[in-house]
């Protein structure tokens, strides 16, 4: 199972397998993820079967399925970036939902290759 939705399990009242498929499937019906850009533009970057990457329980989550989360469950994240030094250290990457609705805020820890959830 990815770090990444483990970590939003603790916030989401719904089991990490179940996050990943929801997320999934909000990529797969083409929902927006960027505002002006088409998701399965955005999508075509990646590789030709991205989402069903995605659907293994092996595949790592990244940006696209924090925002696709954002959306969903109208939710802020703020990760907490440990991965860079010297100027840029600890820098957070805010992501917050399209519309604009943000119900709660989340906070995660990312060293570059694992996700953490900063429990509060």
């Amino acid at each position: 199972m990815s770090c990444l939705f483990n970590s939003l399990n603790h916030f989401i009242k719904e089991g990490s397998c179940e996050i990943r498929q929801k997320i999934c499937n909000y990529l797969q019906e083409n929902k927006p993820i960027m505002d002006g850009l088409d998701t399965k533009i955005i999508l075509s970057f990646e590789n030709n079967d991205y989402i069903q990457q995605m659907r293994l329980m092996s595949t790592w989550g990244g940006a696209i399925e924090i925002q696709a989360a954002c959306n969903i469950w109208n939710m802020q994240v703020i990760v907490k970036n440990y991965r860079n030094k010297g100027e840029k250290k600890n820098k957070d990457i805010e992501f917050i939902p399209l519309h604009g609705n943000i119900e709660k805020t989340i906070q995660i820890y990312w060293t570059g290759g694992h996700y953490e959830p900063i429990k509060k």
